[in-house]
């Protein structure tokens, strides 16, 4: 009989694919590991002690919800053997594609020969000038997006797998000098890590998103909530980092140094302003 289990990014694809006709059994990736402390080790002890403490400390989410709903789906990944195939449902950004590496990391330690896998990465469609993500689909056209699915050898894992461990390094000489192109099938994965080499920090000490906020506030937008829309809209035209309101958000937070918070009004102080020139 065979049985299918599909590995999604998250709950908004989670809540199209209900609405599919696909069958099989579904895993949410709730993960995002392009934040935060890390491990090579993906799942080891380790690996949760440093998420547990990010997402405690950082975003205030207690660790019995982290356990819940993010490690309580992944470990299901550690005893596939009622599945004969394994389907990876994921996008273009830089988001999802270090998911994606942290995800077939994983699938590694239970790797078995007797198990496909595949992988449906959303970016390039024809006739669309936009990079297109999973919910830009409607739920009839998810049996094409499976259809057109790319099969995984355990190579293919392997290569994931080294470029896993390079991301959680972080070494800016050792990203610029690999090869991520060496396997077409991560399309947009080179993208994605180009897209990476813009947080490490520039000339001015900070990076490409730190200089970003910066230049918004001093563009006279004061209010958090409307920074965060113009980033959002920034991030759509001109980048793709993938991120959402709460990943900004803790951004702009952590940029405290640069600026003034008059009851909700944020201005750059002394020190921004001779930073962005």
């Amino acid at each position: 009989m065979n049985r299918t289990l599909h590995i999604l990014n998250g709950d908004s694809t989670a809540e199209s694919f209900a609405k599919s006709s696909l069958q099989g059994d579904v895993l949410i990736w709730r993960e995002m590991l392009c934040e935060g402390a890390l491990h090579k080790n993906i799942g080891s002890d380790t690996f949760w002690k440093r998420r547990y403490d990010f997402f405690e400390n950082e975003l205030g989410i207690e660790k019995i919800e982290y356990f819940d709903k993010t490690i309580k789906e992944i470990i299901k990944l550690d005893d596939l053997s009622k599945y004969s195939e394994v389907v990876l449902w994921f996008e273009y950004d830089l988001f999802c594609q270090i998911n994606l590496l942290g995800a077939c990391t994983y699938l590694l330690k239970s790797f078995r020969k007797d198990i496909r896998y595949y992988l449906i990465c959303t970016g390039k469609e024809k006739g669309k000038q936009q990079l297109q993500s999973l919910t830009d689909y409607h739920p009839n056209h998810y049996q094409t997006l499976f259809d057109n699915k790319i099969k995984l050898s355990r190579n293919n894992l392997l290569f994931a797998e080294t470029c896993w461990n390079l991301y959680v390094e972080n070494d800016a000489d050792k990203l610029k000098s690999f090869d991520f192109k060496g396997h077409p099938k991560f399309e947009y994965l080179p993208m994605a890590i180009e897209q990476h080499l813009q947080r490490f920090p520039g000339k001015n000490g900070l990076n490409q998103i730190e200089t970003k906020i910066l230049e918004i506030i001093d563009a006279g937008i004061s209010d958090k909530k409307d920074i965060v829309k113009a980033l959002l809209f920034w991030q759509a035209k001109e980048t793709v980092y993938g991120f959402g309101d709460q990943q900004y958000s803790l951004i702009l937070d952590q940029l405290k140094a640069y600026y003034i918070d008059k009851n909700g009004v944020i201005l750059l102080n002394d020190k921004a302003k001779e930073l962005i020139g």
